[in-house]
């Protein structure tokens, strides 16, 4: 049986795809299945987070130390980010509420989540940032498929 498989090679753009899209990474270099399965997981990881957190558990200002978690997702947590400042904090879904803290009042949406589930979708969506990080360092030196697969001999 010959080997389907190249030599391992550098893949900056397999590892940049992974890191923007996680899954598109192993889908570039010829692992569609796994590359299915890494959207499905990490992906599927991400979106629970946000499911039970809220669209507020991904925050950059407010949680900087945990967005740069979850940056590791990409793509989808800049989009979730941006969708957070465009429709809860602007207050275009709910009342905005003062909130007094000691650098002065501040303006939060009813919408935000607070308590447990929302550290529980806080954390999730870091996990999955940390995990498609691993992914993306998977897939930087990685081997190919070539063209004949499947070949037997």
């Amino acid at each position: 049986m010959t080997d389907d498989f190249e030599e391992p090679a550098f893949n900056l753009t397999a590892a940049i795809l992974g890191w923007i899209l996680p899954g598109a990474g192993h889908w570039k270099v010829g692992e569609k299945d796994r590359g299915m399965l890494v959207f499905i997981g990490v992906g599927g990881l991400f979106l629970l987070g946000v499911l039970v957190g809220g669209m507020d558990c991904v925050d950059r200002h407010e949680d900087g130390m945990w967005f740069i978690a979850q940056a590791g997702v990409g793509g989808l947590a800049f989009a979730t980010d941006e969708l957070n400042t465009a429709i809860l904090k602007s207050g275009r879904v709910g009342e905005l509420l003062p909130l007094a803290v000691q650098s002065g009042n501040v303006m939060v949406s009813s919408f935000k989540g607070a308590g447990p589930s929302n550290e529980i979708g806080t954390l999730l969506c870091g996990l999955a940032g940390m995990m498609n990080v691993i992914v993306v360092l998977d897939v930087l030196y990685r081997p190919c498929r070539s063209a004949k697969k499947g070949a037997m001999e």
